[in-house]
């Protein structure tokens, strides 16, 4: 071979060497780079072409795909979506993911590492590949009694089975339909997006306000947790008789507060605890607070769960106790606001709940979960919720005199709105004001039933008051929204 043959036939190897290194690390090396690319349309279509799980609730199925003549070859489409869009979430080729269908993602599309062997199988048999259902907790019976109760008001429910953690309800209104967001109509789809998260949109209808958004000053709900706190110390009993004034000033400064409505307490000045939460006095939760302290009332917020990151497999925005200034110190002032679950407190509906579901399950409080099971094509089990204990913020017998005090609210006190018949319940009301002139209480419940059998744990917040406005109390608006809901539950 002559010099110059040899030269081209070295040029050329080199040529095809250099070009099967730079295919390799396109497809390989660059190929998740590109499988992300928007411009990608081959990405797009294998996501959108391949048979997605359904979102199963009772055996129903909330979410589902339908095969579609189109490139995409499936269309998703939603069951009472509004009802169950707080769950659910949204699964869109314009506006990508939410919810559930996000979280579970990988299970829904068959992508999960769970499932590789039916990959494997697909791949020798040449079937199509199938994503896997997703099976929840959702009680559909509890979830329309909340959703119905709730009505027009803005708002959130949540349901919690306590000795298990299983998540029975969750809605959140304003609320959105997904269908509007999964059409293959590019135009009405953004279209469709844009309307939800424009500001001109003040009902902000794609915040799950259950378990994140702004979230609520929780109000006197959280005054089972400085119960909570004055029982665990073991200075106190339900019978202690604790300061309870017509009026407090708050430590330090010279702010003067009062019992909603300017109620008077007791004409002594004193009751006992028990008393002071049946009839919600915020002036003796204030002086108690200040007596615990703020660190108590601080791990005892977060022994129920505040200030701590959670999954469901949804991400809970974590509820806040105020944390400590820049010296290390809480004033006097600020304690006495959070006692009552004022001042910088927040909480989310979900965790309200979880603080009923420890009550009414002895002490011991599960892990919230969502998803039941989740099953492969061939409906094989792929995972399996097994209940897990999140923690045991109070002792069996505190949980014991809570129970007690909380009856005593339903059967005596703010709460007697969600009573039902042959039924014990125990419940807090909470009446929450949002620091803002002229802005109407958000109005709270929570509560579990049966008292001495308990099925369901709720809690409820209606925004602003709802229809009542500024005439709203938790007792009057939140809990028969919570009875709706245990009723359900308790009916099967």
């Amino acid at each position: 071979m002559n010099v110059p043959i040899r030269r081209v036939a070295s040029l050329v190897l080199l040529m095809i060497v250099a070009l099967m290194v730079s295919t390799t690390v396109i497809q390989y090396f660059h190929a998740g780079t590109l499988d992300a690319d928007g411009r990608n349309k081959r990405a797009t279509y294998d996501e959108y072409g391949r048979f997605r799980g359904p979102i199963i609730i009772a055996g129903d199925p909330v979410a589902s795909s339908t095969p579609v003549d189109d490139p995409y070859g499936y269309q998703r489409k939603y069951a009472d979506g509004k009802m169950n869009a707080a769950v659910t979430g949204f699964f869109s080729i314009v506006n990508g993911t939410s919810g559930l269908e996000r979280t579970e993602n990988d299970y829904l599309n068959g992508t999960a590492d769970d499932l590789w062997f039916d990959r494997l199988t697909s791949l020798f048999t040449g079937a199509q590949p199938q994503g896997s259902s997703v099976e929840l907790t959702i009680d559909p019976k509890a979830q329309k009694a909340a959703w119905d109760a709730l009505g027009d008001q803005r708002g959130a429910v949540v349901a919690i089975e306590p000795s298990t953690g299983k998540i029975l309800a969750l809605v959140s209104k304003p609320s959105y339909d997904p269908n509007d967001l999964a059409t293959h109509d590019y135009a009405a789809a953004n279209e469709a997006y844009q309307a939800l998260v424009s500001p001109d949109n003040d009902q902000r209808p794609l915040i799950n306000r259950a378990i994140g958004g702004d979230q609520y000053p929780p109000g006197s709900t959280f005054k089972l947790i400085t119960s909570a706190a004055a029982l665990q110390s073991g200075d106190y009993t339900p019978e202690t008789v604790i300061p309870a004034p017509t009026t407090y000033t708050l430590p330090g400064t010279s702010t003067v507060t009062e019992n909603y409505g300017g109620e008077v307490c007791s004409p002594t000045g004193e009751q006992t605890l028990a008393d002071a939460l049946r009839m919600s006095c915020n002036t003796a939760f204030e002086g108690l607070g200040v007596k615990l302290g703020d660190d108590a009332l601080r791990d005892q917020a977060e022994a129920f769960g505040f200030d701590q990151k959670l999954s469901i497999p949804l991400t809970v925005t974590p509820s806040r106790f105020p944390p400590d200034d820049d010296k290390g110190a809480s004033s006097p002032a600020r304690t006495a606001l959070s006692a009552i679950g004022q001042g910088d407190v927040r909480a989310t509906p979900l965790q309200m709940a979880m603080v009923s579901a420890a009550i009414a399950n002895d002490g011991t409080l599960m892990s919230p979960e969502l998803v039941q099971t989740v099953r492969n094509p061939d409906l094989d089990v792929v995972s399996q919720m097994s209940p897990k204990k999140l923690g045991r913020p109070i002792s069996t017998a505190t949980a014991g005199d809570l129970t007690s005090m909380m009856e005593n609210v339903v059967e005596n006190g703010t709460g007697t709105t969600a009573q039902m018949p042959g039924i014990k319940v125990a419940g807090k009301t909470g009446t929450a004001e949002t620091g803002v002139d002229g802005e109407s209480p958000h109005a709270w419940f929570t509560s579990f039933a049966p008292a001495d059998d308990p099925q369901v744990a709720v809690a409820v917040v209606v925004e602003h008051g709802g229809s009542a406005g500024s005439e709203a109390t938790g007792g009057r608006v939140a809990a028969p929204v919570a009875k709706a809901v245990m009723q359900a539950v308790i009916d099967g």
